[in-house]
C-alpha cells in the first residue's frame, strides 16, 4: 500500500470532521512531553477546545502556548497473506496540526465556540448557557500555522 501526504484541504477537513477526539501535545514546564485527549470543534480552519478553569495544561499554556494536535481515523487492518506477519498493515488517515493555544475570554464568543463544539457531537448549536457556567469554563482556539496530513492505503 502506498502512503500519501498530498491530501487536499477537502480531505483534511473530512478527517478532522470525522474524528471524535484529538490528542494535544505540549511541553510541560519541566521540559517533558505531555499529551491529553480533547473533544473539539472545527470551523473555518480553526480548532476549538475547552477545559476546566485550572490544571497542569493551563499552567503550561500560560508559559508556552505551542501545541501539536493529532487526529486519526479510518483504521482498517489489511494483509497479503494471513500467515505472514510482515504482510499485515493498517490503513489510516491522519492530520497533525501545529499552532498556539489562545484563550477566548469574551462570554459571547465563548457561547459561539461552545456551540461549535456541541454541534459536532449533538448536531445542534442552539444551547443556552448561564453566566456562572461560562465564567467557570476555559475556551481556546488553535489557529494552525502548519498542517501535515497523511493517508495510508486510501
Amino acid at each position: 500500500m502506498k502512503s500519501r501526504s498530498d491530501l487536499t484541504q477537502r480531505e483534511i477537513d473530512q478527517i478532522l470532521n470525522k474524528c471524535n477526539v484529538c490528542n494535544v501535545a505540549m511541553v510541560d514546564n519541566e521540559g517533558d512531553p505531555y499529551v491529553l485527549p480533547f473533544n473539539f470543534g472545527y470551523n473555518e480552519g480553526s480548532i476549538y477546545i475547552h477545559s476546566g478553569p485550572e490544571g497542569k495544561k493551563i499552567d503550561i499554556w500560560n508559559k508556552n502556548s505551542k501545541v501539536c494536535m493529532s487526529f486519526s481515523t479510518d483504521y482498517e487492518l489489511k494483509h497479503q497473506s494471513p500467515n505472514v506477519a510482515c504482510s499485515y498493515s493498517m490503513r489510516y488517515r491522519s492530520v497533525l496540526v501545529y499552532g498556539s493555544v489562545d484563550e477566548i475570554k469574551n462570554l459571547d464568543e465563548k457561547k459561539k465556540v461552545l456551540n461549535i463544539i456541541m454541534q459536532k457531537y449533538t448536531g445542534r448549536n442552539d444551547f443556552e448557557y448561564n453566566e456562572p457556567a461560562l465564567k467557570n469554563v476555559k475556551v481556546f482556539v488553535v489557529v494552525p500555522y502548519k498542517i501535515e496530513a497523511r493517508a495510508y492505503g486510501y
